[in-house]
């Protein structure tokens, strides 16, 4: 474990050595070429700012509206008939939505029923299997100034619910084998 964490405790220091080192035997101008790179970022930043403000407002709204709540309420006999733990219903809404407010869910959700378990375990799957989809399109086609997303949703949207309900399957099928 000693030896792990050494390794990740060095690993970003290497990484700028070893871009330093390169941009230095190409003959670049190592630092001017980051200012470059951070001016651009800025630029970038300032002009995604909007976006990121519309989606935190909706975030927010939806989270203390109750909507959510009553979402879940409506669905939890489907839920039930095909053994979707409702804890996870939270998580599932919202992963494609808010990265930070699936983070705060998560670890709701680990605290209530712990790491180990099986929902904590589900809940960390679909953490690594999933993406903020909704955040990471309208970040990429705003900096690229593309209006038309409908088709990149929907099969983002897919892949979040193949990745929600295969983690949700292959936790199942671990914990029988492991208990």
């Amino acid at each position: 474990m000693k030896i792990i964490n050494f390794i990740s405790n060095l690993a970003m220091p290497m990484i700028i050595l070893l871009i330093t080192i390169y941009g230095l035997k190409e003959k670049n101008k190592v630092f001017d070429t980051f200012l470059e790179g951070a001016k651009e970022g800025i630029k970038i930043t300032i002009s995604i700012f909007p976006t990121l403000v519309g989606l935190f407002v909706a975030i927010g709204a939806l989270r203390s509206s109750g909507v959510l709540d009553l979402v879940i309420n409506f669905i939890k006999p489907i839920l039930s008939v095909i053994n979707f733990p409702t804890e996870l219903m939270p998580l599932a809404i919202l992963r494609p939505i808010s990265g930070s407010s699936s983070i705060a869910i998560a670890t709701d959700i680990m605290r209530n029923v712990g790491v180990d378990s099986l929902i904590g375990i589900m809940a960390s799957t679909i953490m690594g299997s999933t993406e903020t989809t909704l955040y990471t399109i309208a970040i990429y086609t705003s900096c690229v100034k593309i209006k038309k997303t409908r088709g990149v949703l929907y099969a983002a949207l897919l892949g979040d619910i193949v990745g929600i309900i295969v983690s949700v399957v292959i936790c199942r099928l671990m914990s029988i084998n492991f208990s």
